[in-house]
């Protein structure tokens, strides 16, 4: 339930940015950024939110391209090769186990192929890519990005304990959240709280999990005979471009360190914006249906991803 707190706008805006500052002078951990966010959704609200819509995407972007001068490209292929069969492996059992648990629990097929897509590969960006080709309604977009959220927001705060408990190594934990967490925010979030060869790790499967998006999006249209258009991450080739800057220019190093300390910097303000951006109607009206289907495939490649990367890679 939201607790509604009346203020005067020009007290509303500057505590807004008061956090919002805080969250890039201090050092405040990514759960805790997310969770101020929350937290000022719940109380005073966005003061900001078209703003926070189209400034969360392009920060989250830009920051991730800034981490990448940070990771060398002969450990960034290792981490993707070793990832690639998961990742195929991980989307295929997701979408065909997400189709059967729509039909059986009787949901909306949109709305439950949006959701086994957002699990499957990277959350909200593959609900945005595959949605309107799908021919998705406003309600079903809300309700899948609504899911994904919450879901998202959960594992943030939970995978690192689970990973330590699981005696997991930071290249396992790394590869793990790459494959079981939806969003990249909460991914990069989740992994460099557990350490920074992880959030490395982390980054660099998960980024070559979203290029899946292409092939998802041309069987969608396929299948849908939707001729929308394929939304491709290009983002992601600035992202390998900097790896490639920081392989082979090694001369820029103190440029590189301070890129990559904006990156993490812009991730941190990243989550406390995803957090802020809450939309309590949103959450309400996702329903149980919806909330169980994701929470079942979460669980479940979740814990398939887990025992695999423990004990088979």
């Amino acid at each position: 339930m939201k607790i509604h707190i009346a203020l005067p706008i020009w007290l509303h805006r500057s505590l807004f940015l008061l956090l919002a500052a805080a969250c890039v002078v201090f050092p405040v951990d990514a759960p805790v950024a997310l969770l101020a966010g929350l937290l000022l959704a719940l109380t005073i609200g966005h003061p900001f939110p078209a703003f926070g819509q189209r400034a969360t995407p392009l920060l989250l972007q830009l920051s991730v391209v800034c981490l990448g001068f940070h990771i060398n490209l002969q450990q960034a292929m290792q981490a993707g090769s070793r990832g690639l069969l998961l990742t195929i492996a991980s989307i295929s059992i997701t979408l065909i186990t997400g189709y059967f648990l729509g039909k059986k629990m009787k949901m909306d097929k949109v709305t439950s192929y949006l959701i086994s897509a957002g699990t499957a590969i990277c959350g909200g960006s593959a609900i945005a890519a595959v949605g309107p080709i799908a021919g998705a309604t406003g309600k079903q977009m809300s309700v899948a990005l609504g899911t994904v959220f919450i879901l998202n927001a959960v594992a943030l705060f939970i995978f690192p304990g689970i990973g330590h408990l699981a005696h997991l190594s930071q290249t396992q934990f790394g590869t793990w959240c790459a494959i079981a967490i939806h969003d990249t925010s909460s991914v990069v979030g989740a992994a460099g709280k557990y350490g920074q060869q992880a959030l490395q790790v982390a980054i660099t499967v998960k980024l070559e999990r979203a290029l899946w998006i292409v092939p998802l999006s041309l069987g969608t249209a396929f299948f849908q005979k939707n001729r929308g258009k394929v939304k491709l991450p290009y983002f992601i080739l600035y992202f390998i471009a900097a790896i490639f800057i920081y392989t082979y220019l090694p001369q820029f190093r103190s440029l590189y360190s301070n890129a990559y300390v904006l990156g993490k910097k812009g991730l941190i303000l990243t989550l406390f914006l995803i957090g802020s951006g809450l939309s309590v109607d949103t959450v309400r009206s996702v329903g149980w249906r919806p909330i169980f289907q994701g929470v079942l495939l979460w669980m479940l490649i979740g814990t398939l991803s887990l025992v695999a990367i423990k004990y088979c890679i």
